[in-house]
């Protein structure tokens, strides 16, 4: 098993994109492969999928994605293709977030993800699909994070009020501000 790739990008198609490390080229599948540049080195996240006729990598620009596409292929009748489509069309906060408030309308919008589906993710990844985004964007908002949680608020609440907040203000001036909307 894989956990990640560090190399050259040297080719960058609709699909996939091609991984040169240590003179080898991978062919990794990734949801949007356009977030990579080529002849730019790169560490990509990979998942090695091996099946009776096939063995394919599928490439992610970080451990979220990743981390997400293996939760989303974990649901019965959730595919690689169908996660990688819902990765291609959607962030990772907006995924997350439509399956913690059981949002089946937002995941139908993804390509394959029916009413059926979509109520499928929802049960078996709500409450599970929690990544502690804010706090590895680290800086002010990280900073931000810890003291509300020092305070006695939940890692669940401050995620509500992070995004609200303007990053380019000085951290006393975010802690009131982040206080302030947790009153409201």
């Amino acid at each position: 098993m894989y956990s990640y790739l560090k190399g050259i990008v040297t080719e960058v198609k609709a699909n996939y994109i091609t991984l040169e490390v240590s003179g080898v080229g991978y062919q990794l599948i990734a949801p949007n492969p356009y977030l990579f540049t080529r002849h730019q080195e790169a560490i990509v996240y990979v998942y090695q999928k091996v099946a009776e006729d096939e063995i394919s990598l599928f490439g992610f620009p970080g451990a979220e994605e990743k981390e997400l596409f293996l939760k989303l292929i974990s649901v019965n009748g959730i595919g690689p293709k169908s996660a990688t489509a819902i990765l291609a069309a959607g962030s990772v906060q907006s995924i997350t977030q439509a399956i913690e408030a059981g949002n089946a309308k937002f995941l139908q919008k993804f390509p394959g993800i029916g009413p059926k589906a979509s109520q499928q993710i929802i049960l078996d990844l709500q409450g599970k699909v929690d990544f502690d985004q804010l706090g590895e964007v680290g800086g002010a908002l990280g900073e931000v994070e810890e003291a509300l949680q020092a305070l006695g608020y939940s890692a669940k609440e401050t995620k509500k009020v992070l995004p609200k907040l303007d990053a380019s203000k000085p951290i006393n001036e975010l802690v009131k501000d982040a206080l302030k909307l947790m009153l409201k």
